[in-house]
């Protein structure tokens, strides 16, 4: 019983990143749906950046304060910069420019152009000396390989469309839907520049990755993951505030009411922010951010799910072929990290038992050496006490003869 509830916990133990990943790719699609419907009734994604981190600040700062009040690090000036270049990447260059590209194409697309995450990160990776690349090892053949059809699926999603892939339950989805989808995106959505929003949506995934990578280095140092992403959430926040007075002149973008803006922002802030940040940075400290931004094509397969059901949305012949592409390239990848880490488990199982080994190795020679020095501390001893004891000689009285008297000479 007791080793199977070893083993249960173990399982658990080595599932539980998968698990936590696995969430996220569901709580990320369904920010998709609530974004895109919010952003086709007019809603200002400068605006849903600020919401959204400043809800994200609001839900975990609390918990920073508390839960890590006596391991919170201190701030300098070196690690203040960096968190000010994470709230840069992250909340503003990422969200605005995916918000951008996601208004101009579809969710499933844009979910699609975000599997190119993976193969950035493996190559920023490597530029930066995370990654150590032997490309005489398979594992690292796989990486390369698949960063290579990745890149190639996201460009044929870029450069060609083509027909419109009838899905099995398109027709049966109700007419109203296709009408009030119709009302609320506008007659533009026919006329959509894919080509600008993937471009957008290339380079918000070429600043997620950059994200990515400058958290991992910057949580070696600052230790404490709740207090980190309430900083980035917060710094996002004022940045994001200064990118919307700039970029948007009317007060009246502002106006949020309790209606789908609020939903979007609160879902973003608190799911796809606070939590995801928090999670993706204790999963990354195990991991690293190759297997963090490895799960995309599952939020990919949901969302386009709940796209055709709830949006209605129309999915294109060349979307379908890039997103193959981008899937096995990625798995690809996922495969070649995966022998890498059961690699590094070999190495570190068996390192130990090397070093017990040699340390009891060393313990018998120890014992040993001290065996032969007491045996001859103890010869040396016995010798000494030969050479010192004196020797008394002890006199014992011979009897003497008896004396024969001496006879007269005759006369």
């Amino acid at each position: 019983m007791e080793g199977k509830g070893e083993c249960g916990c173990s399982f658990f133990q080595r599932a539980k990143p998968y698990i936590a990943m696995i969430s996220l790719q569901f709580g990320y699609a369904g920010m998709n749906i609530i974004t895109k419907v919010s952003l086709n009734r007019g809603m200002s994604h400068y605006v849903l950046v600020v919401y959204r981190h400043a809800f994200a600040t609001a839900v975990i700062a609390p918990f920073a304060l508390i839960l890590e009040r006596k391991i919170r690090p201190k701030m300098s000036l070196m690690m203040f910069l960096q968190i000010f270049v994470l709230g840069l990447l992250g909340p503003v260059i990422d969200q605005n420019f995916y918000y951008a590209g996601l208004k101009f194409t579809s969710p499933t697309f844009s979910c699609a152009m975000s599997n190119m995450l993976p193969a950035m990160t493996f190559v920023m990776a490597v530029i930066c000396r995370m990654e150590k690349v032997d490309i005489k090892k398979v594992r690292c053949q796989a990486k390369v390989l698949g960063t290579i059809v990745t890149v190639a699926g996201a460009m044929l999603m870029t450069l060609y469309k083509g027909h419109v892939v009838n899905l099995l339950w398109s027709n049966h989805i109700n007419s109203t839907t296709n009408s009030s989808i119709s009302e609320t995106s506008g007659a533009t959505n026919s006329d959509k520049d894919w080509f600008k929003g993937s471009i957008l949506l290339i380079f918000a995934t070429f600043a997620w990755a950059s994200f990515f990578i400058l958290q991992n280095i910057t949580m070696r140092k600052y230790t404490a993951p709740l207090s980190l992403t309430a900083l980035v959430c917060f710094m996002g926040t004022l940045q994001s505030i200064a990118v919307t007075f700039v970029m948007e002149h009317k007060p009246s973008v502002w106006t949020i009411g309790f209606d789908m803006n609020l939903l979007a922002a609160a879902y973003a802030g608190i799911v796809s922010s606070s939590i995801a940040y928090y999670v993706q940075g204790l999963v990354m400290e195990k991991r690293g951010p190759v297997f963090v931004t490895a799960f995309s094509p599952l939020m990919m397969i949901i969302v386009a799910i709940m796209g055709s059901f709830i949006l209605a949305e129309k999915i294109y012949i060349g979307g379908i072929l890039g997103a193959v592409l981008i899937v096995a390239g990625l798995y690809s990848v996922l495969w070649g990290k995966y022998k890498e880490y059961k690699e590094k488990e070999i190495e570190e199982s068996i390192i130990p038992e090397a070093v017990k080994g040699v340390i009891k190795g060393n313990n018998q020679v120890m014992i040993l050496a001290n065996n032969e020095a007491i045996n001859d501390i103890e010869m040396q001893k016995t010798d000494a006490n030969k050479i010192q004891t004196p020797v008394v000689a002890i006199g014992i009285p011979m009897p003497q003869p008896p004396m024969l008297a001496r006879e007269e000479p005759k006369a």
